[in-house]
């Protein structure tokens, strides 16, 4: 995991919650830990990590992730045994 993926999975666990996170940077730190992407019909996105699935929103029209989006990407990430 590159340093820049560290520092947005710190981002996601910092508290109190974040909302100016970058979606592309939350979804390229998904890629770098091997998670499966696919696309939903309209802004959707389906993830599975270490046999964990969870469908997200990308964000429109900010490019930037609201706090509910990364209380659940916070809790998926738990579940799936990613923690900083």
């Amino acid at each position: 995991m590159k340093s820049k993926h560290y520092k947005t999975l710190e981002a996601i666990f910092k508290k109190p919650v974040q909302s100016n996170i970058e979606w592309k940077e939350i979804e390229s730190l998904l890629i770098s830990l091997g998670a499966e992407i696919s696309e939903g019909s309209g802004s959707r996105i389906r993830i599975k990590l270490n046999e964990v699935r969870a469908v997200f929103h990308r964000p429109h029209p900010r490019k930037e992730a609201d706090k509910g989006s990364v209380i659940s990407m916070r809790r998926f990430l738990e579940n799936a045994g990613i923690t900083v």
